[in-house]
């Protein structure tokens, strides 16, 4: 059998027909940028996460970078962010001149540990970025009070977590003062290529935003900012408009396996071997990672038995190469360190069999036996 981490035909053959009838609809425009496929794909995502604004951008990346200019962020000021992420979300600070200021995780949740973010702010800091990390949101409580206390814009690296929920049933992206989604195709909304948006309240932010996603000119021509080309394409958010119908369904559907994976490691005798993430209302797992001693093993043995796997992430980000220069070094985040060891990704999208996941259990239970 072959179990492959992630495979989107069959999302894609349930919902072809939609597809291709929302492309055909953009090819009959000829609107390719912007325009009313791009508005109404906004107003319908700021709907689904309860705020007032959504502003589409070409990336993920690029909803983080446009984040931070449109608060300023510049040589000289700090962000506070997780040493756990994928690359970008430091990239953007760095990009600006910028300092990443790095706090280690919790090691229950992986996310961002909110009293080592609040120890690190001084004069010199303009924003924290909390990450949701693999669709679970961070625990924005304790680090709104503390961005408040300072005068902080909180910005959510929520490129995991389209439908994910806080403890009361909040949205991310409409937890913090803007929230940044990645709609690259392995998200649990993706497109059929690169997308991004970001969320607000603030109407003032969302208008800067659409100036700054168009090299910054408003009127056309007049540029009294620089901005960049950060635009959603109209085909992107026509496809997307399509499946965000069913994100709810398909989260529903990566919960229950999220369930049944934890159903078959207990039959199976294996929860002493390894570490299943928490069983959290609001996740909505973009990723299903467990942790494990001898993983790199583990991984080697399940790519021979044909079951994808994927190591999220095996360097943290203050010991990347290119941050070299912040001067951090190994042993400065303990617990982010010994995740990047430790964890590994099993499938986990909606259309994943009970024989898939079955399959992937016992072969971890022979691994171990």
């Amino acid at each position: 059998m072959e179990v492959r981490l992630l495979d989107l035909r069959p999302q894609y053959a349930a919902i072809k027909d939609e597809i291709r009838e929302a492309i055909d609809r953009v090819c009959e425009s000829q609107y390719f940028i912007l325009g009313p496929e791009v508005a109404k794909f906004e107003d319908e995502v700021a709907e689904y996460c309860g705020t007032r604004c959504a502003v589409g951008m070409s990336s993920g990346t690029d909803a983080l970078l446009a984040a931070l200019m449109a608060i300023g962020v510049g040589p000289g000021d700090e962000v506070i962010t997780s040493t756990y992420s994928f690359f970008a979300s430091a990239a953007v600070i760095v990009r600006l001149g910028a300092r990443p200021v790095f706090v280690d995780i919790d090691p229950t949740t992986v996310n961002l540990d909110p009293e080592a973010a609040a120890a690190k702010i001084t004069p010199r800091t303009k924003a924290i970025m909390p990450v949701h990390l693999y669709g679970r949101p961070a625990d924005m409580a304790p680090i709104n009070v503390a961005a408040e206390a300072h005068g902080l814009t909180v910005i959510e690296d929520a490129a995991q977590a389209l439908s994910a929920t806080d403890r009361v049933g909040r949205a991310a992206g409409a937890l913090g003062h803007m929230g940044c989604f990645s709609f690259f195709p392995s998200k649990n909304l993706g497109g059929f290529g690169d997308g991004g948006m970001v969320t607000t309240d603030d109407e003032e932010m969302a208008e800067l935003l659409r100036v700054l996603r168009m090299q910054g000119g408003k009127p056309k021509y007049e540029h009294r900012v620089v901005g960049g080309n950060f635009r959603l394409d109209a085909l992107q958010a026509a496809v997307l408009r399509v499946k965000l119908r069913y994100l709810d369904e398909w989260s529903a559907g990566r919960r229950a396996n999220a369930e049944r994976y934890r159903a078959l490691f207990e039959e199976m005798d294996l929860l002493d071997r390894v570490r299943l993430p928490d069983d959290v209302a609001g996740h909505v797992y973009n990723q299903f990672v467990i942790r494990v001693e001898k993983r790199d093993w583990l991984r080697d043995f399940l790519t021979e038995r044909k079951i994808g796997t994927e190591v999220y992430y095996p360097i943290p980000l203050h010991l990347q190469e290119s941050m070299s220069h912040l001067g951090y070094k190994e042993g400065d985040f303990p617990v982010a360190e010994e995740a990047s060891r430790e964890t590994l990704a099993l499938p986990i999208y909606p259309e994943l069999t009970e024989e898939q996941q079955r399959y992937v259990v016992a072969t971890i239970q022979e691994f171990y036996s």
